[in-house]
């Protein structure tokens, strides 16, 4: 059980420590080794970025435009519209 670590957690959400002061606090702590592997765990160590991520061109502009039917469709949740389900005769 992490007793230590749940009441830490608690305080946060309660509001009696923020949230960037514990984190500044954890990373001073820990051993620059530490906080390299912390950042591996969690896939946010620059070998987990995409290279050329700020050059990535998905063709059209307006086509995913950021917004929640945009981000249904580019996991494969899209509207009837995008299937043709119901203006084209499918399904």
């Amino acid at each position: 059980m992490r007793t230590e670590t749940n009441k830490l957690l608690e305080m946060i959400l309660d509001g009696r420590l923020a949230a960037n002061d514990v984190v500044l606090a954890c990373v001073k702590y820990m051993s620059e080794d530490e906080v390299a592997d912390m950042m591996d765990d969690n896939e946010w160590s620059d070998r987990f970025q995409e290279d050329d991520y700020d050059d990535y061109d998905d063709g059209d502009p307006g086509e995913m435009d950021g917004d929640h039917a945009s981000a249904l469709a580019s996991c494969g949740w899209g509207t009837d519209e995008d299937y043709g389900c119901f203006d084209d005769g499918g399904y």
